[in-house]
């Protein structure tokens, strides 16, 4: 396990630092979003420059995750410890597998539960629509997907634009914001489509 190396080339989709655990709703968002994508690592004792402090109490900080993970995160996450000692200084390393039970909810501190997923280095707030996509995987449902004149009117606007927004696909079908987001879910699933999202916005754009 090369601590080091993964140090150096910086937090990204699967890998994030906390130099410590100070908060249960603020670090479940992070264990909920690796869980929601592919899985990741967090590295304690590591700032986010990179620079190495060490931990002062490795088992106050595996309880402080290990209890964020039970009770902060729905459905309940199992992080993987382990103990590694970079320049004379501990550093804890938690692994979080992918799940087979998503969607996982962080409960914030609004007393709410939310989904996030990973986007780059920042755990983000998942939209609807990728909250309705993570279900339907997770379930296995089969998606039979029927090209009538609102599923080629997307493909069309694709074919000549970069992205669309939920919104504006609505607009240019003409139809309420939930019936075109059933259809964005569906052409997500079926790989035709992929959201890009940010932490501001989420864009649809042809695979």
């Amino acid at each position: 396990m090369n601590i080091k190396r993964q140090i150096l080339a910086g937090e990204n989709v699967i890998l994030d630092f906390k130099k410590t655990i100070t908060s249960f709703e603020k670090i479940s968002k992070t264990l909920v979003a690796f869980s929601n994508n592919k899985g990741g690592r967090l590295l304690i004792g590591v700032e986010d420059d990179g620079k190495i402090k060490g931990v002062k109490s490795e088992e106050e900080e595996r309880y402080m995750i290990t209890r964020a993970a039970h009770f902060f995160c729905r459905p309940q996450i199992e992080p993987i410890f382990t103990d590694v000692t970079v320049d004379d200084k501990t550093v804890v390393v938690v692994d979080i597998p992918e799940s087979d039970t998503k969607p996982h909810y962080a409960l914030g501190e609004d007393n709410k539960w939310w989904v996030y997923v990973r986007i780059k280095d920042k755990s983000v707030l998942a939209s609807p629509i990728i909250v309705e996509v993570l279900k339907k995987e997770t379930k296995g449902e089969n998606v039979v997907l029927q090209y009538t004149p609102k599923e080629q009117a997307l493909l069309a606007f694709l074919d000549k634009n970069e992205s669309i927004s939920l919104e504006a696909y609505a607009k240019l079908i003409r139809v309420p914001r939930k019936l075109a987001s059933r259809i964005l879910v569906n052409m997500i699933l079926m790989g035709i489509i992929k959201a890009h999202t940010t932490e501001k916005s989420e864009i649809y754009r042809a695979v």
